[in-house]
């Protein structure tokens, strides 16, 4: 429908979804003595912010904003610096899931995105969200956060992290090998 509405434009397909980080952190998995509990840094505090992001499966292209809430303005806020980024001759279509912000009736969607819903309570046919576990055990599990620009900070530094390769090896669902993009 998508390629029908855009013809002579490259239909690009991009996943997206948000993830809370914060000072309340989990602990993830770690290897230690059987029968003991590991030992780790626990925070009482209660700040956070939110990291949206959107992928590329086929490529291993990543688009990311750290905001201070999840909301219909912030959800705007997202698509509109995604959409700037797209190419001229490119259309995304942003599969994501069915939060409320995603679908509200004051969200004005670019042009050059088409937003596509997955089914509800079907959270593991996004790809981002083994990119949310990675983010959590590799960068994001055992520290402490100072504040709300330690947070940013991490999230950030953690994103940046990610390669097109390993974004690539993240996303690799079988479902996908079937779409060219």
């Amino acid at each position: 429908m998508a390629a029908e509405a855009n013809s002579g434009k490259r239909v690009e397909l991009w996943f997206m979804d948000e993830a809370r980080v914060g000072q309340k952190g989990r602990t993830g998995f770690r290897w230690w003595v059987r029968g003991e509990r590991p030992r780790g840094l626990c925070d009482r505090r209660f700040e956070w912010a939110y990291l949206f992001g959107a992928v590329r499966p086929a490529t291993g292209g990543d688009f990311a904003l750290v905001l201070p809430e999840v909301s219909t303005g912030a959800m705007q806020t997202f698509l509109d610096h995604f959409a700037a980024t797209l190419a001229e001759d490119a259309h995304a279509v942003l599969v994501l899931d069915r939060a409320g912000w995603h679908g509200s009736r004051s969200l004005v969607v670019p042009s050059g995105i088409t937003l596509a819903p997955l089914p509800s309570y079907a959270p593991e046919l996004n790809p981002v969200e083994r990119v949310w576990l990675f983010l959590r055990e590799r960068f994001l599990s055992h520290r402490l956060l100072e504040g709300y620009d330690g947070i940013v900070a991490a999230c950030c530094e953690a994103w940046n992290a990610l390669t097109p390769e390993r974004l690539r090896s993240l996303c690799a669902f079988p479902y996908l090998a079937k779409v060219t993009s």
